[in-house]
């Protein structure tokens, strides 16, 4: 059915059904990571924007992170170099770490703000960097094989510090704060970080509602492909244990994890490819992807 075909009293019935939601969540924050497909596709971008605006309108506290993988594929292949991942973790040298802040700091975060804005609503366009808002460490990756052996992915970093000092500022404007994942270490250096754990942190140190994690897949999946809908961390460990979750999922699933251990009310890895899949999870009774519960 077309929006065209929707009649004056249905579409009244689904604002309606919206109710309980935009009252139980009012006031609530809502940590958001904008991603994947969501981010490439001109009509899921739209709906993502509204999505927001929308969110905010009826007095949520939105924050959005967002990624820029396949930005940052494109530039790097105009350079002549090609990008690098281990363990879901893209390996970052000092020149790819020009390339990421450029993209991530400035084409793809205006690019967000830009959207939103578009849309009516008032986003203000931050990197981890601004006002010493992330603070990080190089991160050393464990090897697989051995625990022990260490594996340096470079500028990559680990997130020691969030001051969510600046965020509240913009939260009391009414500002929707957009968020590139790029840290500052102690000594000024620069640090290349997942948006998933940005998200995932961020989402804890605000005490949030709700971590929603925008995906190119339906939610976490089991080894036949079906979407599992409800998971307890236990039974995410399981998975990690068999192999059963791997590659880019990982590092989206701990900070997942993380953040479902933490304290956050609930934490939803749902499809980015579905038009206002934002909007269906927080105001509907159809949640779809996969939640994770933390018991």
């Amino acid at each position: 059915m077309t929006p065209e075909q929707v009649s004056p009293a249905r579409e009244a019935a689904v604002l309606a059904e919206a109710l309980p939601y935009i009252r139980r969540f009012h006031g609530k924050t809502i940590v958001v990571k904008f991603g994947g497909n969501a981010m490439i596709d001109e009509k899921l971008k739209q709906c993502f924007a509204r999505d927001v605006v929308l969110l905010r309108l009826v007095g949520m506290n939105v924050i959005v992170v967002h990624g820029g993988g396949p930005q940052i594929e494109n530039l790097l292949a105009r350079v002549g170099k090609k990008g690098e991942f281990i363990q879901g973790m893209r390996v970052t040298d000092a020149e790819t770490m020009e390339i990421v802040e450029m993209v991530l700091g400035g084409q793809v975060n205006k690019d967000v703000v830009n959207l939103i804005n578009q849309a009516g609503g008032m986003a203000v366009g931050l990197t981890g960097k601004d006002g010493g808002m992330i603070r990080a460490r190089k991160l050393h990756l464990h090897s697989r094989d051995n625990q022990a052996d260490l594996i340096d992915i470079g500028m990559v970093g680990e997130i020691t510090r969030i001051d969510p000092a600046l965020i509240d500022h913009l939260q009391v404007g009414a500002f929707i704060p957009v968020i590139a994942p790029i840290g500052v270490g102690d000594d000024g250096e620069t640090y290349n970080i997942n948006a998933d754990v940005v998200a995932g942190r961020l989402a804890e140190t605000l005490k949030a509602e709700k971590l929603v994690l925008l995906t190119n897949t339906p939610g976490v999946l089991d080894k036949a492909g079906q979407v599992i809908t409800d998971v307890t961390p236990k039974q995410i460990d399981a998975m990690l244990e068999d192999g059963t979750l791997h590659g880019g999922m990982l590092p989206k699933i701990g900070s997942a994890l993380d953040a479902a251990r933490g304290g956050i009310g609930s934490v939803h890895i749902i499809d980015g490819r579905v038009e206002h899949a934002l909007l269906l999870e927080i105001l509907t009774s159809h949640g779809f992807g996969t939640m994770i519960r933390s018991v």
